[in-house]
C-alpha cells in the first residue's frame, strides 16, 4: 500500500509529521545516497553516531541533473575543523561522480547539541521533522513532538536580521560570474521562502518543504509582498546568476521579512557561536 501525506504535514493528533523516508527516494538517487552512506562511514568510522537525508531526494520531489544532495553526520563528539574538510571533501567526490545531483552539503553537529535545550526547537526539529534516518540510532526518539506554534517558528527562523550582514560579505567575496553567484541565488531563495512561510506558519496551520506552497501561504497574509516570494521561490528550484536578484534580497526583502518576524515571533535565542544549522548550511 503507498504512503499518505498528512495534510498540511500533520498526524492525526495535530503535531508535524516527518516528511521524508527510503521509501520515497526515486530510483535514479539510490545509487548516490548508498555511495553517500559507505562514503560517511569510511570518514567517520565510529565516531558516527547516525545520519541522515533531508531536502527533495528523501521526499521524492528530486529531479535528476538539478537537485542536490543534503546530508546530516552527527558524531559521538563535536565536529572539527578537520571533520568538516573532510566532509566537503566528500560532497565533492559525490557531486563529480553522480551526474544525478547538483551539489549538495554534509552537515555535522553532535550527539549532545542535537538533543540539547537550545537546539530543541531547530536542530531538534530538523532532526525530528525533516531528516529521514540512514545510519545508526535516531534521536527522534529522544526529541519532542512539534506543532506549527510561534515558538517553533521564533527557534527555526528568527535569525534573518543576524545573516542579513554574512551574506552581503558573501556576496561582496563571490566572484561575479554567473556559474559563482547561481548557488547563493539558489540558497538565499530558499532561506527568505522558507522564512517567509515560517513568518505564517502558525496561522497555516501546517508544514510544507515546497516552496511554491510556502510562497502561496504566504501570500494569503501578505499580499503586498506576494510576487517578491513566488519569485524567490522560482529561483530556489531555477536559480540565475544575477547580483542585482541577490542585492534586492539583501537591500529589500530580506530587511523587511528580518524586522516582521521579529514583530511577529520575536528574535531567535542568541547561539553561544553566533551560528545555527543554517548559518552553516549556507
Amino acid at each position: 500500500m503507498a504512503e499518505t501525506i498528512p495534510p498540511r504535514g500533520l498526524d492525526a493528533q495535530g503535531f508535524l509529521a516527518r516528511e521524508g523516508s527510503l521509501a520515497r527516494v526515486p530510483h535514479a538517487f539510490r545509487p548516490v545516497v548508498a555511495a553517500a552512506r559507505d562514503g560517511i562511514l569510511e570518514l567517520f568510522g565510529a565516531r558516527l553516531h547516525s545520519a541522515y537525508l533531508y531536502g527533495s531526494i528523501p521526499r521524492g520531489t528530486a529531479r535528476v541533473g538539478r537537485s542536490d544532495l543534503d546530508l546530516l553526520a552527527v558524531l559521538g563528539d563535536e565536529p572539527t575543523e578537520v571533520d568538516r574538510a573532510g566532509a566537503r571533501a566528500l560532497l565533492a567526490s559525490l557531486d563529480q561522480g553522480f551526474p544525478q545531483i547538483d551539489g549538495g552539503g554534509v552537515l555535522l553537529s553532535s550527539r549532545t547539541r542535537v538533543l540539547s535545550d537550545l537546539e530543541r526547537y531547530d536542530l531538534g526539529f530538523f532532526v525530528a521533522c525533516l531528516c529521514t534516518p540512514l545510519l545508526g540510532e535516531d534521536l527522534a526518539e529522544y526529541l519532542p513532538r512539534y506543532r506549527p506554534d510561534s515558538l517553533l517558528a521564533r527557534e527555526t527562523n528568527g535569525e534573518l536580521a543576524l545573516l542579513l550582514p554574512r551574506w552581503r560579505a558573501r556576496i561582496a567575496e563571490t566572484a561575479g560570474t554567473e556559474e559563482a553567484l547561481r548557488p547563493l541565488v539558489r540558497y538565499m531563495s530558499r532561506h527568505l521562502v522558507r522564512t517567509a512561510f515560517t513568518l505564517v506558519m502558525p496561522r497555516w496551520n501546517g508544514w510544507t518543504s515546497d516552496l511554491h506552497e510556502m510562497a502561496e501561504a504566504f501570500a494569503a497574509s501578505y499580499p503586498e509582498r506576494a510576487d517578491q516570494v513566488r519569485t524567490a521561490a522560482v529561483r530556489g528550484y531555477e536559480p540565475t546568476g544575477d547580483a542585482a536578484v541577490l542585492t534586492s534580497y539583501v537591500d529589500d526583502l530580506g530587511p523587511w521579512l528580518a524586522e516582521e518576524y521579529a514583530r511577529v515571533h520575536g528574535i531567535k535565542a542568541p547561539r553561544p557561536e553566533d551560528g545555527s544549522r543554517r548559518a552553516a548550511a549556507g
